[in-house]
């Protein structure tokens, strides 16, 4: 847990006129504490006063497993945790994380003389990454780069999009602590964004998006996405639209630079998609903050005024998509750097 982060938090929380935070378990608590705690229905949360000394309130039953720097305020069944909160953070209005069940908002609202959601506080204190964070998505990058590189091997005529996702879990297993996601979309299933992977058999020259995630023990996250070509002739079509993709992805990394808006990398992907006459294939935004979480701020998509910072990690994706035919999306993590930005997957983009 960095000090650092509880200072930024505070100094955040105090700019947004706020008396305090209040975050729950997930994310945003391990983020500011280092820890991972799960309470279930009782109240777990750090409480970031705009002034004075930051704690943790944690229920009685888990106090003495709880290792931290932090003052530790444990609460006993039958006493009122909320009240607690209030007390540390002081008259005002109270910020609330985002992944705070309902039942503890509720609760703290009938506290509070005035409660928000502190999302924007929170996304400021996510997006720029310190240099340790920096290095764990590098690494992160590294490891999916490693599994990209069997896909080939992997897509054979006559197997099935399972066949293909189960070796794939295998890989990210040995390469992180845990998979968080895995799409193999053959053939027309390319087409849906967010298909996953299906019974459907690979046939020769089919295309194949396939877009792999998992998660470091350190929590922070991989994601990237290739499209390949299963052996045989494909259509002529398709290698024409993935030449314009390839087109839309180096103007969006072009465009990526600090002091830009994160609106004007979405413009850059999208105006060479829409030049070329696939416009309507294109119908989700460029990209994602990136770190302890897949998505997160900064999101680079349309109307975003967002001022890119250097530091910022995002991911740059754009895609095609061409209903009962096929769909094809290149995606890599970037990291913001002083003029442009550093690309941190590596594997080539050919078809293959």
């Amino acid at each position: 847990m960095s000090d650092f982060r509880l200072v930024k938090a505070q100094r955040l929380v105090a700019q947004a006129g706020l008396a305090g935070l209040v975050v729950g378990p997930g994310t945003e608590l391990f983020y500011l504490t280092g820890l991972r705690i799960n309470s279930h229905e009782r109240l777990s949360a750090p409480v970031v006063p705009a002034e004075g000394e930051v704690s943790l309130v944690v229920p009685a039953t888990d106090a003495a497993s709880i290792s931290t720097t932090l003052p530790v305020v444990s609460w006993r069944d039958g006493e009122d945790p909320y009240r607690l909160c209030t007390q540390i953070t002081g008259e005002g209005v109270l910020g609330l994380g985002t992944a705070l069940t309902a039942d503890h908002v509720l609760r703290m609202q009938a506290l509070a003389p005035r409660t928000v959601l502190a999302q924007d506080v929170l996304a400021e204190l996510f997006m720029v990454k310190e240099p340790e964070e920096i290095a764990q998505l590098r690494a992160a990058a590294e490891a999916i780069d490693r599994i990209h590189a069997r896909v080939p091997e992997l897509l054979v005529a006559g197997c099935t999009e399972e066949d293909v996702a189960a070796q794939l879990r295998e890989l990210i297993t040995a390469e992180h602590a845990s998979v968080d996601f895995v799409i193999v979309g053959s053939g027309p299933n390319g087409a849906n964004p967010h298909h996953d992977f299906s019974s459907r058999v690979l046939e020769p020259g089919d295309a194949v998006v396939v877009d792999i995630g998992g998660a470091l023990a350190s929590g922070y996250r991989s994601d990237c996405t290739r499209t390949y070509q299963v052996p045989g002739v494909g259509e002529e079509a398709f290698a024409t639209a993935y030449a314009v993709l390839e087109e839309a992805f180096d103007a969006a990394i072009a465009a990526v630079r600090p002091g830009v808006a994160a609106a004007e990398i979405d413009t850059a992907a999208r105006r060479v998609i829409e030049d070329a006459g696939y416009g309507e294939n294109f119908f989700h935004r460029t990209g994602h903050g990136i770190g302890l979480d897949t998505h997160e701020a900064p999101y680079i998509i349309a109307g975003n005024d967002q001022v890119i910072e250097e530091n910022m990690a995002f991911s740059v994706e754009p895609g095609i998509y061409v209903p009962g035919k096929w769909g094809m999306r290149i995606e890599d993590i970037v990291v913001v750097t002083e003029d442009g930005c550093e690309q941190l997957n590596r594997r080539p983009r050919a078809l293959g």
